[in-house]
């Protein structure tokens, strides 16, 4: 004969475990597998590892530069802009030797100043207005010493303005020629104005 109290704690437990459901079952499994609770936990995508965090974008690290790689980037900067040419605007827009003198001055200075330093060197004499007579053929004041210094110094040059070239002409109804040293532009105001546009030094004497 069953005893009635046992029946009744066998039934009284059944029914606890309808009730509870496989979510106690589950808990109960982890409790006794805690292994299988720690690998679930490493493996959940929402959970960002050390690593991960540790590499952030921009927390790279970049070396000290030293003296001597701070010394060879510097020299490299000096060389690299020891190769761009200096580039010098002379004017001579007056009529006047003294002024043509003084610029043929400065450009021969200046020419031999970078060819000291082993550096390269433009120098464009501009001439307009009455300045145009220094490359003038029949008046230049300077004519012998503007073809001794173009041939030791060829990186000056003569610019002669055509539209001072044409108005001279016309206004002395007769040709006007020009020194071989000479090239002629269409305006010397815009032959300076455009050479310093691009980066020029310009010096009015």
């Amino acid at each position: 004969m069953i005893n009635p109290k046992l029946a009744m704690v066998a039934i009284g437990g059944l029914a606890m475990m309808l009730l509870v459901g496989p979510g106690a079952q589950a808990q109960q499994d982890n409790q006794l597998n805690p292994h299988s609770s720690a690998t679930n936990q490493v493996s959940d995508p929402k959970q960002p590892s050390r690593q991960a965090q540790a590499s952030k974008p921009g927390q790279t690290r970049t070396g000290k530069q030293t003296p001597a790689t701070r010394a060879a980037m510097a020299q490299a900067t000096k060389a690299e802009i020891a190769k761009k040419p200096h580039q010098l605007i002379l004017q001579v827009n007056s009529n006047d030797p003294a002024m043509m003198n003084l610029t043929l001055n400065n450009a021969s200075n200046v020419a031999q100043y970078y060819r000291d330093l082993g550096e390269p060197v433009s120098i464009e004499i501009v001439t307009f207005g009455p300045g145009l007579h220094m490359l003038r053929d029949d008046t230049s004041p300077v004519k012998p010493r503007i073809e001794v210094l173009a041939m030791s110094n060829p990186e000056i040059s003569f610019k002669a303005c055509g539209n001072t070239q044409d108005n001279m002409r016309k206004a002395e109804s007769k040709d006007i020629n020009l020194i071989p040293q000479a090239t002629v532009v269409k305006s010397g105001v815009v032959r300076v104005m455009e050479l310093q546009e691009q980066g020029w030094s310009y010096v009015k004497p």
